[in-house]
C-alpha cells in the first residue's frame, strides 16, 4: 500500500485534486470530514471543545459553529494549542483505523491523504509521498471569498496566517498547480497517478523479496 499525503494553501483546490485522484483509482482519507465527523453534537470530542471553550461555540441546534471556533483560537497561539490537543490525536486515530481497514481489503491500493496541515503537524513524514496543490494569492483570496462571503481583508488575513507555501514546496514529492482550466488540473493529476502506480508496484516488489 502507498499512503500519499495531499496538502496545499488554503482555497488552493485539495478537494478538486482529490476527487480526480479518486477517480483515478485511488482510495481517499479526507481529513476535514473526519473532523466534521468527530465533533457531531455530543460526541467525546464535542464535549471536550465545550468544556475547553463554552457554549458559545454552539449553534442553536447544539453543532459547533466552526466559524465561531475558528474566530476564538485564529489569533490566539494558546487556544489554537488547545484545540489542536484536543482534535489532532482523534484524528490521526481514525487515520490510522481507516489505512488499516484499506490496507486489509487492498494491500496494493494508493491512498491519498488529504489534509490542510500535514506539514505543520509534520505528519507527511509518516506518508510515502507528499503532493502539494498550489495556486496564484490572487486565486486563492477570490475562492476564499465565494466560499465563506468573507471580505477581502479578512480572507487575506487568514491566507497570510499560515504557513508560507513555499514551506510545503521544500518537502514536496510532486507539485500539482491548480491554477488553469480543470482539464490542465486533471491532465497533471493522471501524470502523478500514473507516476504513484510504479511507486506502489516498485514497493510491492520490495516487500516481496
Amino acid at each position: 500500500m502507498l499512503v500519499v499525503g495531499l496538502t496545499g494553501g488554503i482555497a488552493s483546490g485539495k478537494t478538486t485534486v482529490s476527487s480526480l485522484l479518486e477517480e483515478e483509482g485511488a482510495y481517499l482519507i479526507d481529513v476535514d470530514r473526519i473532523a466534521k465527523d468527530l465533533v457531531r453534537p455530543h460526541t467525546a470530542v464535542w464535549h471536550a471543545l465545550v468544556k475547553a471553550f463554552g457554549e458559545g461555540i454552539l449553534e442553536g441546534d447544539g453543532s459547533i459553529g466552526r466559524k465561531k471556533l475558528a474566530a476564538m483560537v485564529f489569533s490566539n497561539p494558546d487556544r489554537r494549542k488547545t484545540l489542536e490537543d484536543i482534535v489532532h490525536p482523534e484524528i490521526d486515530h481514525e487515520i490510522r483505523r481507516r489505512l488499516k481497514g484499506i490496507r486489509e481489503k487492498d494491500p496494493d491500493a494508493i491512498v491519498i491523504v488529504d489534509a490542510a496541515l500535514l506539514v505543520e503537524t509534520a505528519a507527511y513524514r509518516r506518508m510515502d509521498r507528499l503532493i502539494v496543490v498550489t495556486a496564484t494569492k490572487t486565486q486563492q483570496i477570490e475562492r476564499l471569498k465565494q466560499r465563506t462571503g468573507a471580505p477581502e481583508e479578512e480572507a487575506m488575513g487568514i491566507i497570510s496566517s499560515q504557513m508560507a507555501l513555499e514551506e510545503k514546496l521544500k518537502v514536496a514529492d510532486f507539485v500539482l498547480p491548480n491554477e488553469g482550466s480543470l482539464e490542465e488540473t486533471r491532465r497533471r493529476a493522471k501524470e502523478i497517478f500514473r507516476e504513484l502506480g510504479k511507486l506502489a508496484r516498485e514497493k510491492r516488489k520490495d516487500s516481496v523479496f
